[in-house]
């Protein structure tokens, strides 16, 4: 889904939201650096009129809060303890000095064509550019796939450029959320076998959470972490800088994070791109790309994954809350709001400590989830989701979440059950290798999950500005039901209208109807069928 397509943060707003598609860095990335340097300090000023930051992604989204957030560390504007990183939420505290620190910093740091030290960039491939590189499709995650579309690979070879700003933006998703795998790109012939080994980027493979505010100010303060040590290493090139990178004739050790700046910059990616002039003359394109291995970050989790929410694997193993093709983001809201209930640590710890708000205030600001959903090396999609949250109505809302989904998981098992009962009737003779096709026929669980999510998300709203979770429930589970019934009743109508058929469809429906109230039912589906009743 388009980042402008989800919901608005909270209702209608009428502050504009930043969009780099149109914004003047977009239009006018000039190859000296001097307008993207000079716009980034325009939107910090700007930062407490601006609702939000477009993308043409959500990990896009993503990337570029990052990459704000790694400014406001360099150039000194971060709370030193909680205490003050909830006086600078509450206040607000202003951002205007992440601007003045990049107005006065040279331009040419901020130039993403330079020949020696270009921006986010590894010049040391500036030599195997032409005879390696590729078309800038590779950049972009999401066309780029495993790089095997088609066997020639014509798709990367093709010399349709991208706009600077646009090969910007994809360039700094790369280095967060860039997949494992193996780069198309000879380490014999270039800089190193190492070169062509690709690990996950450090919120690849993971859900990312982001407090998401009113303004862009609130974003960035929400999600800024307190802390004592210098924190303003910031990795504006592979070439320069404190930081000494590694080589890529081995794999080498993970390297220590050199603070919140380094984390929040830090090039997951060796990147290089050629530029050319436009068609318009005054907006420079990429048309030819290189990419190889990019840098190692040992991770500390309590420090740098403050926003995770961890999960247990079916083999015990505890890690972040990771993408999944089968279970809907959506349905992890109450591990989300748990976190906060909790105070597990990091960002959920701090969000616990904000007071509760009254009237149009209650609701101050989102948890916006965005994790990239892959197959092992090939890029699916991203999932997202949005989460309201209001300080201190943590439990009231784990206790909501947790309640839908429970219903919801319920009627999702009773349209199974519906489903084997139909099939168990029309196929009583089936081949092993015939089953699952044939009780596909008969599954609505599909239709139902996807359903689902607006009523779930409709049941949270209504918590956060003041209703009852026991005066909504019944509304809620009243919606699934009959989306369920509807679903089902259609996976049905492919039955024949004869005896075998009719015996399925009442099979089914009985069935269906008697697991809802069975032993195991959640007790606000047996509230509402014995209201029904």
């Amino acid at each position: 889904m388009h980042l402008a397509d989800l919901p608005p943060s909270h209702g209608t707003s009428t502050r504009p939201r930043w969009d780099p598609r149109e914004h003047q860095c977009a239009r006018a990335l000039s190859l000296d650096g001097e307008v993207l340097e000079r716009n980034l300090a325009e939107l910090f000023t700007q930062a407490e009129k601006t609702a939000d930051i477009d993308g043409d992604t959500p990990g896009e989204k993503i990337a570029l809060v990052e990459f704000l957030l790694a400014l406001c560390y360099t150039s000194g504007t971060y709370p030193t303890s909680t205490e003050q990183w909830q006086q600078w939420v509450e206040e607000p505290y202003p951002l205007g000095a992440v601007a003045s620190w990049l107005e006065s910093q040279p331009d040419e740091d901020w130039d993403l064509f330079h020949p020696e030290k270009p921006l986010g960039q590894n010049a040391l491939l500036a030599t195997f550019l032409e005879e390696h590189g590729t078309g800038p499709a590779q950049l972009v995650i999401e066309r780029a796939g495993d790089y095997n579309q088609f066997a020639d690979h014509h798709h990367l070879e093709h010399p349709d450029p991208l706009p600077a700003a646009k090969a910007f933006r994809a360039m700094l998703t790369q280095h967060a959320f860039g997949l494992s795998g193996r780069a198309r790109i000879s380490g014999k012939a270039t800089l190193g076998p190492a070169i062509t080994n690709l690990a996950t980027g450090r919120l690849g493979g993971r859900i990312r959470v982001l407090a998401v505010g009113r303004t862009l100010g609130d974003t960035l303060r929400l999600n800024l972490v307190p802390t004592t040590d210098d924190p303003r290493v910031l990795n504006l090139t592979w070439t320069q800088g404190p930081i000494e990178r590694r080589g890529f004739k081995a794999k080498p050790p993970a390297r220590a994070v050199r603070g919140f700046a380094d984390l929040h910059s830090y090039l997951g990616r060796s990147v290089l791109m050629r530029p050319r002039a436009g068609l318009d003359g005054d907006q420079a394109v990429v048309d030819r790309v290189l990419i190889g291995a990019g840098e190692l970050l040992d991770l500390d989790a309590e420090v740098h994954l403050q926003d995770a929410v961890m999960s247990v694997t079916r083999t015990g193993e505890k890690k972040p809350l990771w993408p999944s093709a089968t279970r809907d983001l959506w349905r992890e809201a109450h591990a989300l709001y748990a976190a906060v209930e909790t105070e597990s640590g990091g960002l959920y710890a701090r969000l616990a400590r904000l007071p509760k708000q009254k009237g149009a205030d209650r609701h101050p600001f989102d948890l916006l989830a965005v994790g990239l959903l892959s197959n092992k090396t090939t890029p699916i999609g991203w999932v997202t989701s949005v989460f309201p949250f209001a300080p201190g109505l943590a439990p009231v809302l784990y206790q909501t979440s947790l309640r839908g989904s429970q219903v919801a998981e319920h009627i999702a098992r009773s349209l199974d059950r519906a489903a084997y009962a139909a099939w168990e009737i029309m196929y009583p003779n089936p081949k092993p290798s015939d089953k699952k096709a044939q009780l596909a026929r008969f599954d609505a669980r599909g239709e139902q999950w996807k359903a689902t999510e607006e009523p779930f998300h409709t049941l949270l709203l209504d918590v956060v500005d003041g209703a009852m979770v026991t005066d909504c429930m019944p509304g809620y589970v009243e919606w699934l039901v009959e989306m369920a019934r509807d679903f089902l009743g259609k996976r049905l109508d492919s039955l024949p209208k004869n005896g075998q058929g009719l015996r399925a469809r009442a099979a089914a429906l009985r069935r269906f109807t008697s697991e809802l109230t069975s032993p195991r039912a959640p007790a606000d589906l047996t509230a509402f069928k014995d209201g029904e009743s």
